[in-house]
C-alpha cells in the first residue's frame, strides 16, 4: 500500500497519518491488516466523522468518498483534496510535498531525474 510505505516519510514533515473506516472496528481491524497498514485507522462506523467532513454517500455508494486532509493542531485545513470516484486518491508523495510546502520546504521530485 502506498500510503503505508510513506508512513515514516509523512511523519518525518511532523504529521500523523490516520485513515477513516465507515466500518465498525472488527471490519476497520480487518482493512488494517489487509493492506498491512501500521498507521492509526478510525472506526467511523456511525459515519459521525465522514459526515462532518462531507464525504459520507458523496458519490451516493453508501460508504465514503475517498478524501484527503491535512488538518493542523488549531482544526484549520490547509490542504484537503476529495474524490470524484473511488480510485481519485492523492499520491503519497502529493502529500508530502503539501506539507513541506506548508513549512516552506522545497518540494521532493516527483519524477526520476536523469
Amino acid at each position: 500500500m502506498e500510503l503505508e510505505e510513506a508512513y515514516q516519510a509523512i511523519r518525518a514533515e511532523g504529521a500523523e497519518l490516520i485513515a477513516v473506516s465507515v466500518d465498525d472496528v472488527d471490519g476497520a481491524r480487518l482493512m488494517a491488516e489487509h493492506a498491512s497498514a501500521s498507521f492509526p485507522i478510525l472506526a467511523d462506523h456511525t459515519h459521525a466523522v465522514t459526515e462532518l467532513y462531507g464525504v459520507f454517500n458523496l458519490l451516493g455508494d453508501g460508504v465514503s468518498a475517498p478524501a484527503t486532509y491535512v488538518v493542523t493542531k488549531d482544526g484549520d485545513i490547509p490542504l484537503g483534496h476529495v474524490g470524484q470516484d473511488i480510485g481519485d486518491r492523492v499520491p503519497a508523495v502529493a502529500i508530502i510535498n503539501g506539507l513541506r510546502e506548508l513549512q516552506g520546504k522545497d518540494p521532493l521530485p516527483t519524477e526520476p531525474v536523469l
